[in-house]
C-alpha cells in the first residue's frame, strides 16, 4: 500500500511569524550547502514549542523554538533538546538527523535548531486521507507503536553515554513535585485545585523505582509512519521533554492521551490519535501488551495512570495559561480549562476505583 507522505505543514499563524532574513542567513553560515530562499509553513500541532518546516531548494528541514511568553523554567531548553537527540542517534535510529543549534539571541530572540525532516504519515486525530487500514492493519500498527516505546524503554543508557540526560533516581518524587508546583504556577481561578489529587501522589509513590531513557510525550502524533507501510513507524518526534525515569510512569503519559471508542464525549473531545479505531488496544491490553513485552508485573498501576492523567491536566494548563493571559492567540487553546476539569475527574475517578478494590 503507497500512500503520499503526510505532510500538515500550513501557513504561519498570525503573532508566531519567524524572521526569515535572520534564520536564512544564520542557516547558510552554519549549513553552507543550502541553496535558494525557503518557503517557510508551520505545523499545527504546536502547543508547546512552535515548529516550522523550511524547503530548501536542495534541502527539507524544520525548526523548533520556543513559544513567546510565559515558560516553565525547565521547560522548552533547545539546547538539551538537540543534544539528547545526538547522542540517541547511534542506539536508537528513530530520531531524525539534528542539522544545527542557534544560541546566539541576536539571531531571533531565542535559541532555535535544525533538524531534517523525516517524510512520512504522521497519524494525528485521525489517519490522513488515504491512509485506509483494516481492523488486522490498525492493530498491528498499534503493537509496532507499543513496541517502539519498549525498544526506547529497554536503550542500554550507560553504554550509550546517556547518563547525563537525567538525574534517575529519585524521579518519581521530583515528578510528582515538579507538576503539582507547574500546576499551582499556572492555575487560574476557572479550573480546579487538585489538592486532593497531588496529595494522593505524594502520598502513593511506587516502592520500586526503574530507571530507563523515557521519551515523556510518546503518543501516535509523534510518530512518523512509513508512506509505503503506515504501520511501519521509522521516527519518533518531539523528545523535548526526554530524560532517564521511571518506564510505567512513561507508559502512564502514553494511556493518558489513548482515548478508545466507547470512551465519553469529553475524552472524544480530546482526542489528539487514532486509538479510536477498530483493531486498537484498549488502554487495559495497552498496559498488558508492555508489561508482557517488558517482563514487568502489570500489577496495579493505578498510580501511573493518574500520575499521566494529572501531568496532562498540568501540560493543559500551562498552554491556556498563556491563552488567558493573552500571550498566545491560538483559538485552539480556549476551551483547555475544560479539558483540566475532566482530567481531574479521571483521576478522582481512578483513586476511588482502587480504593474500592482494596
Amino acid at each position: 500500500m503507497s500512500v503520499a507522505p503526510a505532510d500538515e505543514a500550513r501557513a504561519v499563524r498570525s503573532g508566531e511569524e519567524l524572521d526569515l532574513a535572520a534564520v536564512d542567513a544564520w542557516l547558510k553560515g552554519a549549513l553552507p550547502a543550502l541553496q535558494g530562499t525557503p518557503t517557510v509553513t508551520q505545523y499545527p500541532g504546536g502547543a508547546s514549542n512552535w515548529t516550522y518546516r523550511l524547503q530548501y531548494a536542495n534541502d527539507d528541514l524544520i525548526l523548533r523554538r520556543p513559544p513567546a511568553g510565559t515558560k516553565a523554567k525547565s521547560a522548552h531548553d533547545m539546547g538539551r533538546e538537540y543534544r539528547i537527540q545526538q547522542l540517541l542517534k547511534p542506539v536508537f535510529p528513530l530520531v531524525p538527523e539534528m542539522r544545527a543549534l542557534c544560541t546566539d539571541p541576536a539571531v531571533i530572540g531565542t535559541d532555535f535548531y535544525v533538524m531534517q525532516r523525516l517524510a512520512g504519515v504522521i497519524p494525528r486525530k485521525d489517519l490522513p486521507r488515504g491512509v485506509e487500514l483494516s481492523p488486522a492493519q490498525v492493530k498491528q500498527l498499534c503493537l509496532n507503536v507499543l513496541d517502539t516505546l519498549v525498544a526506547l524503554h529497554q536503550v542500554d543508557h550507560r553504554a550509550a553515554g546517556l547518563e547525563g540526560i537525567g538525574k534517575g533516581a529519585g524521579y518519581a518524587q521530583r515528578q510528582i513535585e515538579g507538576w503539582s508546583r507547574r500546576y499551582r504556577d499556572a492555575r487560574t481561578w476557572n479550573v480546579p485545585r487538585g489538592k486532593r489529587i497531588m496529595a494522593w501522589l505524594a502520598a502513593n509513590l511506587p516502592a520500586q523505582e526503574r530507571i530507563c531513557v523515557t521519551h515523556n510525550d510518546f503518543r501516535f502524533d509523534n510518530a512518523v509512519l512509513d508512506p509505503d507501510d503506515p504501520t511501519r513507524v521509522v521516527g519518533v518526534l518531539d523528545w523535548e521533554l526526554a530524560t532517564l525515569g521511571d518506564p510505567l510512569m512513561d507508559l502512564g503519559n502514553t494511556l493518558a492521551y489513548w482515548v478508545e471508542a466507547g470512551d465519553d464525549f469529553m475524552a472524544q473531545g480530546m482526542r489528539r490519535q487514532p486509538t479510536h479505531l477498530p483493531g486498537m488496544l484498549t488502554r487495559r491490553e495497552v498496559i498488558d501488551h508492555y508489561c508482557g513485552r517488558m517482563g514487568f508485573d502489570p500489577g496495579d498501576v493505578t498510580f501511573h495512570e493518574v500520575y499521566g492523567l494529572f501531568r496532562l491536566s498540568a501540560i493543559a494548563q500551562q498552554i491556556y495559561f498563556r491563552y488567558h493571559h493573552g500571550q498566545t492567540r491560538n483559538p485552539a487553546f480556549k476551551r483547555f480549562w475544560l479539558f483540566v476539569h475532566y482530567l481531574h475527574w479521571r483521576c478522582r475517578r481512578a483513586i476511588a476505583r482502587q480504593r474500592v478494590a482494596a
